[in-house]
């Protein structure tokens, strides 16, 4: 038998690992943009916002502003 625990189920029925690889990659592509960029340091803001909120038990507003988050992106 294995260890390995799934993911727990979000309210929209997709799972918290597809949204923190989707973040992942993201940060990734992000951060291979010049560091001086604008628009990178804007997004690495949101995107480490995102991480933030997705590693701590949420209040009821910090579910609403992770949902704001992730439609703002489009990721």
């Amino acid at each position: 038998m294995s260890d390995v625990k799934s993911a727990p189920v979000q309210q929209d029925g997709s799972q918290q690992g597809d949204r923190e690889k989707a973040v992942n990659a993201e940060i990734e592509r992000v951060n291979k943009l010049p560091s001086n960029s604008s628009y990178a340091i804007h997004r690495l803001k949101v995107l480490t916002k995102l991480r933030h909120l997705m590693s701590i038990k949420r209040t009821t507003s910090q579910d609403e502003e992770l949902e704001l988050l992730f439609a703002s992106l489009s990721i």
